[in-house]
């Protein structure tokens, strides 16, 4: 290599080093003739770690010679721009350039289709990878295993794990969250029991894993036998519990683990915040809010979320709406906690306008704002501006409306008393409707002793789920009011006889 470019390199590299893109692309532009292979990998790098994927594109397609650090990292950022498509065909342009592919880049191919369509490809890589002599490699192992994991094909999963010679913890740890995610807890345990070795992530991935599968005693007896707990193992019981909506031990546990534990972090703090507001505890919110500003935590869009969701659920609508105006970079997570806040609470004119605050900002509305508003219409009765946000779901944004957005319809014209509207849009729903549909409207003819739309509603209702309590005791409520008798002390045998339960009372929509 020349001086020249020796000097070029150095000064391209000193400059993404230090963050400046724009230095190193002018010093690239400035010195054609002293380019390398490396000049033009560093310049596609420094785009792919900025995310500007097209423009590495381009200089990857301009390049008169490529080695294989060229493909690996274009292929990265193609991973990264989640575009399988992309990555596939350029892994195909790959075999056919004559270079060989590395263990780096079959853990970068096997890894971008995971989650995706194109995860049937993974056995086809494996091939490759057994014909390359790679299947050995920990890197490619792990990363094979997590695609036969996506394909739920537990045999391959442990063949892969098998034809590995040199084992490490972290290969143990692929293997326990395979079995984990694949529901095979026993099988899990027993890889646990078998590792040499095992390092706190271990134990908490065995934790984690109970507690995704139901599990929360055996989660508990584990967390409990760890010598050593990080903030990720206190986190992971906590978030469990309240997973489980076991809220009163997931506060207990952040009890103990601020007298005993490591400091929680925002991820711990978001879930005790979670339990607060699913168990209503306000008093033991309040008092989590002031150890985080007493401690001079860093409260961030994810933490304030988590404070709005929890005032709000526990009723101080003033507190929530108050920290949530002070939030920055406010998200879409957070506009929709606002929004179901405003729901929650009936304040159907203020989640108008906070939508269209939000249209305004330049974020897009997904499903879940378009029920917190419809729901928030519904509770305040504001029948046409309802209507108005149901239009412009597909016409205005694209997205179809669901089963819960015509709930919510049902559920608004049903308490603003149009039940032959409700029924309408029942009819004309470009699906079956479910129980919450047929909920939400017999809730609306209890409201308005409705006999014969609560008939139906009911009987649509039982078909669904049979002996549902709530047909029985709304109907029995709409037959005493309109004095039918013998229908009522009918309902009242056989809910009697069924052993029902009144249910505690609730919303259809949420």
């Amino acid at each position: 290599m020349s001086l020249q470019t020796s000097t070029l390199n150095h000064m391209m590299k000193t400059s993404l080093r230090e963050g400046q893109l724009n230095d190193a692309r002018v010093y690239f532009d400035n010195n054609p003739t002293y380019r390398d292979v490396v000049s033009w990998n560093m310049m596609i790098s420094g785009y792919v770690k900025s995310n500007q994927i097209h423009i590495a594109r381009q200089l990857f397609d301009e390049m008169p010679e490529r080695d294989i650090v060229s493909w690996n990292t274009l292929l990265l950022g193609l991973q990264k721009d989640k575009d399988q498509e992309s990555t596939y065909q350029l892994y195909l342009q790959l075999q056919s350039s004559g270079l060989r592919p590395t263990s780096y880049t079959f853990s970068i191919v096997v890894s971008s289709v995971l989650g995706t369509v194109f995860n049937v490809l993974v056995p086809q890589f494996h091939a490759k990878i057994v014909s390359l002599g790679h299947h050995t490699s920990v890197y490619v192992g792990s990363a094979l295993m997590r695609g036969y994991t996506d394909l739920g094909d537990h045999s391959a999963l442990y063949c892969v794990f098998d034809d590995i010679v040199n084992k490490d913890m972290s290969l143990w740890n692929a293997l326990i969250l395979g079995y984990m995610e694949l529901g095979l807890t026993d099988e899990a345990q027993k890889a646990f029991n078998r590792m040499p070795k095992k390092d706190v992530v271990s134990w908490t991935t065995l934790v984690d894993g109970y507690l995704k599968n139901n599990e929360v005693e055996r989660a508990r007896y584990i967390f409990d036998e760890m010598d050593e707990k990080n903030v990720v193992s206190w986190t992971a019981m906590i978030t469990g519990y309240v997973g489980t909506d076991k809220c009163l031990d997931a506060i207990e546990l952040f009890i103990q683990m601020m007298r005993l534990g490591p400091r929680p972090n925002q991820h711990t703090f978001a879930s005790v915040l979670a339990a607060c507001a699913k168990h209503s505890e306000l008093l033991t919110g309040q008092q989590v809010h002031a150890s985080l500003l007493k401690h001079g935590i860093n409260i961030d869009i994810v933490l304030a979320t988590a404070f709005v969701t929890m005032y709000a659920k526990c009723g101080d609508i003033e507190a929530a709406y108050c920290i949530f105006k002070e939030m920055p970079g406010k998200n879409l997570v957070s506009w929709n906690s606002i929004l179901g806040c405003h729901a929650r609470h009936g304040r159907g004119r203020a989640a108008l306008d906070d939508f269209e605050k939000m249209i305004n900002s330049g974020l897009q509305p997904n499903h879940i704002t378009f029920i917190n508003v419809l729901s928030a219409c519904a509770h305040a009765g504001l029948v046409e501006e309802g209507e108005r946000i149901f239009g412009c779901m597909g016409k205005t944004y694209g997205i179809q409306p669901e089963k819960e957005h015509y709930a919510c319809m049902v559920d608004l014209y049903g308490k603003a008393g149009n039940l032959d509207k409700a029924k309408s849009l029942i009819e004309c729903m470009p699906f079956e409707p479910d129980i919450v549909v047929w909920g939400a409207l017999l809730g609306a003819c209890g409201l308005h002793s409705d006999f014969e739309f609560g008939s139906n509603a009911a009987n649509e209702l039982h078909n669904l789920e049979k002996n549902h309590p709530a047909a029985y005791v709304l109907l029995s409520k709409i037959f005493g009011e309109r004095g039918v008798w013998n229908s009522l002390t009918d309902l009242k045998q056989i809910m009697e006889s069924k052993h029902m339960k009144k249910q505690k009372s609730g919303s259809w929509i949420g």
